[in-house]
């Protein structure tokens, strides 16, 4: 996707708005608890840990954490690398 791309590129002011707006149109087409919106959730919160904006990624990882148990079960794979992700944040 074009903004992991410009995030590989280092280039996180250009990327942040573009994760924004799948955010956005994921919430608006599948439903703001769908595992797909949970996904991007967790790409900008990995965009913004990157960054060290650590307050603005915890509640997005919390976020798709709790969509993820919710919607494919609290040992799902998604959900272990979600809970990795925010232990990582949080160390």
């Amino acid at each position: 996707n074009l903004a992991g791309l410009l995030e590989s590129q280092g280039k996180y002011n250009e990327a942040e708005p573009l994760y924004k707006r799948a955010i956005a149109i994921g919430e608006a087409t599948l439903g703001p608890d769908h595992p797909n919106v949970a996904t991007r959730l967790s790409n900008l919160a990995g965009l913004l840990e990157s960054q060290g904006k650590y307050n603005e990624a915890e509640p997005l990882y919390k976020r798709a954490i709790a969509i993820g148990e919710a919607t494919l079960g609290p040992d799902h794979p998604n959900v272990a690398t979600r809970l990795s992700n925010l232990a990582g944040l949080l160390e």
